[in-house]
């Protein structure tokens, strides 16, 4: 639960959604959104952190180098994936230079909706337990599926060879370290419509656990 920058008549209840490499928890935000929720996406903000002209992209350039930008200004993400993929010392300086500025930009969003009258929001980010995040953002929801599923999953989705794919799975931290720790485990290895039934069930338990009422976000029609 988030507080920073809030009236106290504006509290705002934010949990976790996470998961591995092509698991499904985008499915699970995009269900939870049709439904009315305000979910923050990590990856979005991670993206407007280092926007041409910010003080991001200019802390990146000047570790990283000039080449990791593309003609258009733009940071050339793909290059700086394969720079710091397979260096953790690499990684971390980068993670240096973006994770404040993305935590800075979460709590300006959750400001925003205390602002607006919401009561509750999901963020969604692929590292929260990875960070130490996860208590923070209790209760804490894995979107879980096995490592043959992510992988033709991912293959499907980001054109990638299955070498590639599974490099990127084995340099994340195991789902079963984050399924661990979780308060709810949505199994994503069945179809969308399964999928959706449990993310609904966990949004229901969630709206129970600090007392609102489901109908706040209702299912849709379809």
């Amino acid at each position: 639960m988030l507080r920073e920058g809030q009236a106290p008549s504006a509290i705002v209840h934010v949990f976790g959604l996470t998961g591995g490499l092509a698991s499904g928890k985008g499915v699970v935000s995009a269900r939870f959104a049709a439904r009315g929720l305000p979910v923050i996406n990590a990856d979005d903000l991670a993206r407007d952190v280092v926007q041409p002209g910010t003080p991001g992209l200019a802390a990146v350039v000047a570790e990283f180098g000039a080449d990791v930008v593309d003609t258009r200004g733009e940071l050339d993400r793909r290059r700086l994936a394969q720079r710091v993929f397979g260096e953790p010392e690499a990684r971390k300086r980068l993670e240096a230079i973006t994770h404040p500025r993305i935590g800075a930009a979460m709590l300006e969003r959750v400001a925003e909706l205390g602002r607006r009258g919401e009561a509750l929001a999901c963020y969604e980010a692929p590292l929260l337990v990875e960070i130490g995040r996860a208590d923070a953002l209790r209760p804490l929801v894995v979107v879980a599926a096995s490592t043959e599923t992510q992988v033709a999953r991912a293959m499907q989705r980001d054109a990638l060879p299955e070498a590639e794919v599974r490099a990127r799975i084995a340099a994340q931290l195991p789902l079963a370290d984050k399924v661990r720790v979780a308060d709810y485990v949505i199994e994503n290895d069945g179809t969308l419509a399964a999928t959706l039934a449990e993310a609904d069930r966990v949004l229901d338990a969630i709206c129970a656990r600090f007392s609102l009422p489901p109908e706040r976000y209702p299912r849709p029609a379809t």
